[in-house]
């Protein structure tokens, strides 16, 4: 089976003849590693034709990994003390809301920003292999505009500039996903981490209220290219898992370890095709090899089906040990 029809089954629950594999690794993993890295990859093979960071030079990293202090295309400052890990905003263009007439969106005439990276296939587009593009955030990108504290006091107050912040986003978003719909893609990946470890960032009646409408409007130009919606959220999100599948996403990373294999499973199983987020916080880089293997087994058992419905992937830093990417990824070529 060709690792297009694969992804295509699992998706939609039609029977593949594995779990197909999706890579997850970050460019500080890449970097301690290199070529041992590469060797465990290349064996496990991958699904959606990633080539991940080909040729890379530090110069063509995005200013979240790229160590030092660097300024993205929106203007935030981000602040990374180890190169290849995500950094943090530290400077934000609208931090002080009267800036925000002198404020210029991005051109992305040429496309997409940091399309190597976030493409998700890299190889070029073929029948072999399920294209999944784009890495658009909301949330997130509000953040990194306004400043977090700023921005959830926004929404408090319902101040009339976090509204219009809202919709010139969402323009600018939908402009942007115009430009990914161009291309042969199977899959558009969206991400937001709306969770802490123990519930939603903010209440879901918000949630419903000021984000769900930016949320559909996106996915459903997205839909209607007739591509599969991707949604990647850190944190507890159970609250919203229903709004997602309700405006048709089809394969949902979500952080089980943190909301709990048994409710996901109770509760959504079947429902979703789960790319799924193996224990990053305790047994992926804690555990040892035959822990690792019981935990992929453990999670697969609950999230999938007979049918189909898991994405084989567990993300991969640089505080994972090497004999745990190799555990992780001979357990997902042994499943069936």
């Amino acid at each position: 089976m060709k690792s297009r029809e694969r992804v295509k089954r699992a998706i939609q629950f039609e029977c593949p003849d594995r779990a197909p594999i999706s890579h997850a690794v970050l460019p500080a993993a890449q970097m301690r590693y290199g070529k041992a890295l590469e060797d465990i990859l290349e064996e496990a093979g991958e699904d959606f034709g990633w080539k991940y960071l080909p040729d890379m030079r530090r110069e063509d990293f995005p200013a979240l990994y790229r160590g030092g202090r660097n300024r993205d295309d929106f203007g935030t400052l981000w602040n990374v003390t180890e190169e290849g890990l995500c950094g943090i905003p530290v400077e934000w263009p609208l931090a002080d809301w009267t800036h925000y007439a002198g404020f210029r969106w991005p051109d992305f005439a040429a496309g997409p920003p940091d399309a190597r990276l976030y493409s998700g296939h890299m190889a070029g587009f073929s029948d072999d292999y399920y294209a999944r593009g784009a890495w658009i955030t909301f949330f997130e990108e509000m953040q990194q505009l306004r400043g977090m504290q700023n921005l959830l006091t926004d929404l408090a107050y319902r101040s009339k500039e976090v509204y219009r912040l809202r919709d010139d986003l969402l323009s600018f978003n939908l402009e942007w996903i115009d430009k990914w719909i161009r291309y042969e893609y199977d899959g558009l990946h969206f991400a937001d981490d709306w969770g802490s470890q123990t519930t939603l960032l903010v209440s879901p009646a918000l949630w419903r209220e000021f984000f769900k409408p930016a949320y559909r409007a996106m996915f459903d130009k997205v839909i209607g290219a007739g591509m599969d919606v991707h949604f990647h959220s850190d944190g507890n999100i159970v609250e919203i898992i229903p709004d997602l599948l309700d405006m048709g996403v089809k394969v949902l990373n979500c952080q089980a370890a943190v909301i709990g294999l048994e409710q996901l499973k109770k509760s959504f199983r079947g429902k979703v095709c789960f790319r799924t987020d193996l224990d990053r916080q305790r047994v992926i880089p804690f555990g040892t090899p035959r822990e690792v293997k019981t935990h992929v087994l453990e999670v697969f058992g609950c999230l999938g089906t007979e049918r189909g419905g898991i994405i084989a992937c567990g993300e991969i830093s640089s505080d994972t040990p090497l004999e745990n990417i190799r555990a992780m990824y001979e357990t997902f070529m042994d499943y069936r």
